[in-house]
């Protein structure tokens, strides 16, 4: 009797462990973490960009679905007599043409890298540049690190270039040494188009760009024609050949951080994702309810089969 017990229940407990598997193997599907950060997440409407660059007929006109979307809040002093205005620069970033520079700047920003950092040179009808760590006020403005504008994270990144891409008015690109592959952290943004920056119109190998002002570019052209130690009455007024093109008056990166991507129905993905996860999970319950009924029928039988027929 005891091995007859013994060997009804070893299909049974099979069975049933059969029977289990592809719920479990269904919930792991289903309730598999999301690594993506809640940027990633998060759709951004473009028809909500009313202040943007003006348009010239590139590929980097139109916003692309799916590409990460980054903000830039600043902080800058627009004439001598003028408050502080504080604004958001809004960027397109072109993960698709340009993956390896998109993907260094989104680390760097997700880090807090950029955090309080000042423009340290801009020139009217130009650019303005940033992202250098050494540029950060030391007390009281101007006084800075001695190496302000030539620092870095010391993550450098290859030279990329795309055909898509080229600089037009608000395009950011990434500032470099001469080693083509030197580029780091330092970026500009261009105040009008500066196609001689491209590397077709150039003897060497020209810059990279990787995104563009989306909205904002309202603020980009007023710190480029802020005050500086070249031009300390104005662009208009007086200007030295020489010199760092400091703002006079500090206009910062207070933040720069990802808050979302271009366009994506964050909603209908969801709810589409759902409906998908409810019929594997409701497939996935038929089957092993069926199987477990076997099991119980299978166990039942064998428990009340003759002593002989086991033995």
């Amino acid at each position: 009797m005891l091995r007859a017990t013994s060997l009804a229940r070893r299909p049974l407990l099979l069975l049933v462990i059969i029977s289990i598997l592809p719920l479990q193997v269904a919930g792991d599907s289903v309730f598999q973490d999301d690594e993506d950060p809640t940027w990633r997440t998060t759709p951004i409407d473009p028809e909500e960009w009313v202040d943007g660059p003006v348009l010239e007929g590139s590929p980097m006109d139109d916003p692309i679905v799916g590409q990460a979307v980054l903000a830039i809040d600043v902080s800058y002093v627009a004439e001598h007599d003028s408050g502080r205005v504080q604004g958001r620069i809004i960027i397109e970033l072109f993960e698709t043409w340009v993956p390896v520079t998109s993907e260094h700047i989104i680390e760097l920003a997700d880090s807090g890298f950029y955090d309080g950092v000042f423009f340290h040179r801009v020139i009217d009808d130009f650019v303005t540049q940033s992202g250098d760590p050494e540029c950060r006020t030391s007390g009281v403005y101007p006084a800075t690190s001695p190496m302000c504008g030539s620092g870095g994270s010391g993550q450098t990144v290859p030279l990329e270039h795309d055909e898509n891409m080229s600089h037009i008015d608000g395009a950011i690109g990434m500032a470099r040494d001469i080693d083509p592959d030197s580029a780091d952290s330092q970026w500009y943004i261009c105040d009008g188009p500066q196609h001689g920056l491209d590397p077709e119109n150039r003897d060497d190998e020209g810059y990279a760009t990787f995104g563009v002002v989306r909205d904002g570019m309202s603020h980009v052209r007023a710190i480029a024609a802020t005050p500086t130690s070249n031009a300390p009455l104005g662009p208009d007024l007086l200007s030295a050949p020489l010199g760092p093109d400091r703002p006079l008056h500090e206009a910062t990166v207070v933040r720069m951080s990802l808050i979302g991507v271009v366009g994506i129905d964050v909603d209908s993905s969801l709810d589409s994702l759902a409906v998908a996860d409810s019929s594997t999970w409701s497939s996935a319950r038929f089957v092993s309810l069926g199987l477990a009924i076997v099991a119980m029928a299978g166990a039942a039988l064998l428990a009340f089969r003759p002593k002989d027929s086991i033995g």
